[in-house]
């Protein structure tokens, strides 16, 4: 979208996809300064964010990005969010193919959250291909990336309380998991994210009750090692969880890990990459839309256990359903900024103290003011109903901008 209106000024590299998200649903250029400008080895933006603003450029039409030649400074004016047009980046099928770059390092759910997010409100259907020798579709606890896994059971279900539930879907085409054997290859996995429901503005939102946990699920993988890595994971997990929930299941994947060419004294060799193995539990309560997860994933360096790991995600999900409210803290920003995009009126959602006090949410919320959006109203919880001791009740006023490119629901 074209515009006149002075770009809106930041420092410092965090929160930055956060930023450029919400300038390009705002429509609101900004100008991002010092993103690691006192870093004496690597000053500017990382790898991970310069693929975002690839993709963002992608599934958007007429948008403008100036970067410094040192990189630590960032002008982004947003345009139009078209989707996967073809002929604009994506193929005859409409398929968006988006390279990832063997530096990055990051779990791929980093863009497949920002397009989940930026799909609702495009002109037209989003279909991106992600893949690349940068892929992890596993969990990489060294940056707190969720897996896809994650992103697929237990945050794109919520979008159904915001009116978007038709047409959505990830497919996991090639699982990795974090690399370190072959210099330039992260991962080579491959995902395919499919949105095709558009709505004009969001349906306000009231989650007000947790409800009780009724069911366990979750998804153990295990790519380029012994499949019994799986059940040695799921009985570990088992162990803790069948004392509190009587209904679990937790699915089993186990996949080839990719062969990936490389040079070694002028010889070219193959080597197998993304070996390793997680879990992704999800655990879904009686109230609509309130889903809490966790995720345990082995190491590029290895030395853990399957019971380890195992045993972690499953007191992982118990603590997160502890602390979290009605949405857990991977899901937060999501569900938070969904409301501040939809009708002008107040949606109301409960939160856990730690899942409120969050550094990401704290940004989010002053980021979104200022974009204009109108502050949150926040009262203790136990104010209503003595159970809720240590939750907190936030009040989120939409903006009415919604979709600009699409003018019926």
């Amino acid at each position: 979208m074209s515009t006149t209106q002075a770009p809106i000024k930041f420092t410092t590299h965090n929160s930055l996809s956060s930023r450029l998200i919400l300038a390009t649903l705002h429509g609101r250029p900004i100008h991002i300064s010092g993103i690691r400008s006192k870093n004496p080895t690597s000053p500017g933006l990382a790898p991970h964010e310069i693929s975002l603003l690839r993709l963002l450029e992608s599934l958007t039409n007429g948008s403008h990005i100036e970067i410094s030649y040192t990189g630590t400074t960032l002008l982004y004016k947003p345009g139009l969010i078209t989707g996967s047009v073809p002929g604009r980046g994506a193929d005859a099928n409409g398929v968006l193919r988006h390279e990832v770059d063997g530096r990055v390092g990051r779990g791929i759910s980093y863009l497949v959250l920002a397009v989940c997010l930026l799909a609702p409100f495009s002109k037209g259907k989003v279909n991106v291909l992600l893949t690349g020798p940068g892929v992890i579709t596993s969990a990489v606890e060294k940056w707190g990336d969720i897996s896809v896994d994650t992103v697929r059971t237990a945050i794109l279900p919520i979008y159904a309380q915001f009116g978007i539930e038709r047409d959505l879907e990830i497919r996991v085409h090639k699982r990795s998991n974090p690399s370190n054997t072959v210099r330039g290859h992260s991962g080579a996995g491959e995902v395919q994210v499919v949105l095709g429901h558009q709505v004009r503005l969001p349906k306000t939102v009231h989650m007000l009750k947790t409800g009780r946990v009724k069911r366990v699920r979750g998804v153990a993988y295990a790519t380029g090692v012994s499949g019994g890595n799986n059940a040695r994971m799921i009985e570990a997990a088992r162990g803790v969880l069948n004392q509190l929930a009587p209904d679990i299941y937790i699915f089993s994947d186990m996949g080839s890990a990719q062969l990936v060419n490389f040079e070694k004294g002028g010889v070219t060799e193959k080597k197998k990459v993304g070996l390793g193995f997680g879990l992704s539990l999800i655990a879904e309560s009686s109230s609509p839309g309130v889903f809490y997860s966790s995720d345990a994933a082995s190491g590029a360096e290895g030395g853990e256990t399957p019971e380890d790991v195992g045993r972690r995600a499953a007191l992982m999900l118990l603590e997160s359903v502890a602390r979290s409210g009605c949405v857990s803290a991977e899901a937060a920003n999501t569900v938070l900024t969904l409301m501040s995009m939809g009708s002008e009126d107040v949606g109301r959602l409960q939160l856990g103290r730690d899942v409120l006090a969050n550094e990401n949410v704290v940004q989010l919320a002053r980021d979104l003011s200022s974009f204009g959006a109108a502050g949150w109203g926040i009262r203790d919880a136990a104010s209503v109903d003595e159970k809720n001791e240590g939750q907190f009740i936030v009040s989120v006023v939409g903006s009415g901008i919604g979709n600009v490119g699409r003018k019926i629901g």
